[in-house]
């Protein structure tokens, strides 16, 4: 089946991030995830969502595709780079392993069909690297694996900020609007925080943490950062979602917080920043990769 516009394929969507830039230069984009709930967001003019499991993804069916895009979970590799002991004692992620793998499986599988080379671009977090090998490059804290182009974007050098009233933005619906904030945005992916029950209340510390460990300065006191967790894409991780039992069965949330704001937070900052969405769209547009050919 062939496509009037160029076709983009985003693995492991959440917002659909990763297809802003392709959705800006007139292309269409099809997006697979576990599931789509109100925090991720409308889903994009010219996007399409198909609630599936990438694992369950042939790539034959992307032979049409110009570009593949991911952002494998993450949760694993990154609760696995914490300097808790209980982290180091964990066996190796295997899941988070296969379903970082599994995208370039699927690029093979596209590229063998097509009888062309497809590009694949994945995007996971610094503490990956022990496990699925070193990052090509990074965005910040956003680390790339596959075709990643050898001219990139530059950023700027990341910030801490003061505390975020999630709960008050989500009620009043702000966005990101200061330089500090915006640089966090595009830079750095949160680091924990809240949704690894840290505690925020010098005087009612949260079991089994210390207080003022939170990466974007909700305590005022020390802080420390650990590059890259990502807040969304719980359902990965949950065996009962994956084989899908609902929310009417009982099924027990597997995030630290069940909140709709914090949820919507996660995956406000999880987001592929613009820049570098767009740059990547650009790189692999159809018509400037006939005209570098």
């Amino acid at each position: 089946m062939k496509y009037d516009r160029p076709l983009c394929i985003e693995l492991y969507c959440g917002t659909m991030g990763w297809s802003q830039g392709w959705l800006e230069l007139g292309g269409r984009a099809v997006g697979f995830d576990l599931e789509h709930e109100a925090w991720h967001g409308p889903i994009p003019a010219g996007a399409e969502l198909v609630i599936q499991d990438v694992l369950t993804l042939h790539g034959k069916q992307f032979k049409d595709a110009s570009l593949i895009l991911g952002s494998s979970p993450c949760q694993e590799f990154s609760y696995r780079a914490m300097p808790w002991k209980r982290a180091r004692e964990l066996p190796p992620p295997y899941l988070g392993m296969e379903l970082f793998e599994a995208q370039f499986r699927i690029q093979r599988e596209a590229c063998e069909a097509a009888g062309r080379y497809i590009p694949l671009v994945v995007e996971n977090v610094r503490g990956a690297q022990k496990w699925v090998g070193r990052s090509r490059w990074h965005f910040g804290s956003y680390h790339l694996w596959g075709d990643v182009p050898a001219l990139m974007p530059h950023t700027l050098k990341g910030v801490k900020v003061g505390g975020l009233d999630w709960n008050n933005r989500a009620q009043k619906g702000q966005a990101f609007n200061t330089h500090a904030e915006h640089q966090l945005r595009e830079e750095i992916k949160n680091s924990g925080g809240s949704w690894f029950k840290i505690s925020h209340n010098k005087s009612q510390p949260t079991r089994g943490d210390r207080y003022g460990n939170n990466p974007v300065g909700l305590a005022a006191g020390r802080q420390e950062t650990l590059d890259g967790l990502k807040g969304a894409g719980h359902g990965w991780f949950n065996d009962a979602k994956r084989a899908g039992v609902s929310r009417e069965t009982g099924r027990l949330s597997q995030s630290g917080s069940k909140s709709p704001q914090r949820r919507a937070a996660a995956a406000a900052i999880a987001r592929i920043p613009y820049t570098l969405s767009r740059h990547i769209a650009e790189t692999y547009w159809p018509d400037a990769v006939e005209q570098s050919a």
